[in-house]
């Protein structure tokens, strides 16, 4: 999604959001990731002002004081950025992927279930199908990747074959070098 973003070129304006759009993307973010709803006030806090920057491609950008936060394609979930993932890493279950996977993955790749299936990679139980998810590699400290379910975990292990994880963000694609 942000392979060859550009923000000179794929960013086509921003708007200031009033504080009833703000309250319902606040409420969507929280339905979403419940388990951001301790650190809600410290990322979304209800007096600063909220930017929507629209994007090429139907993507939105939510930024605060100039940070960028979360960002939305179409209608779809709102996806935490990978800065504030690190910051906060416990708001979204974390998949590990082998050693062999990381390099496709830093290009932008989505991940193959024998990525996560394999001696290396690790997968929780009881995920569902489009949930968001945080991407770890093998022996590394920080997320690597944020994205999502292409299936659910219970098909990841039994079908083992194919694409699991839609890669959304990664270290160091175009949205990645426009973060402060």
């Amino acid at each position: 999604m942000f392979k060859k973003f550009n923000p000179k070129q794929d960013i086509s304006g921003q708007t200031q959001a009033k504080s009833s759009v703000q309250r319902n993307i606040r409420a969507k973010i929280l339905d979403q990731m419940p388990l951001l709803e301790p650190h809600i006030e410290e990322i979304l806090p209800k007096k600063a002002p909220l930017f929507i920057v629209k994007c090429l491609d139907r993507v939105s950008i939510l930024q605060i004081n100039g940070e960028s936060l979360f960002f939305q394609h179409f209608d779809g979930p709102f996806i935490p950025n990978l800065k504030l993932l690190q910051k906060y890493p416990d708001i979204l279950p974390k998949i590990q992927v082998d050693r062999g996977a990381i390099k496709f993955v830093l290009k932008g790749a989505d991940i193959m279930c024998p990525g996560v299936t394999s001696k290396g990679g690790n997968m929780p139980d009881g995920l569902e199908k489009d949930q968001l998810v945080c991407v770890m590699a093998e022996g590394k400290q920080h997320a690597l990747a944020v994205g999502l379910l292409s299936m659910s975990s219970q098909e990841i292990k039994t079908v083992n074959k194919g694409i699991g994880i839609l890669n959304m963000h990664y270290l160091n694609d175009g949205l990645w070098a426009t973060l402060k």
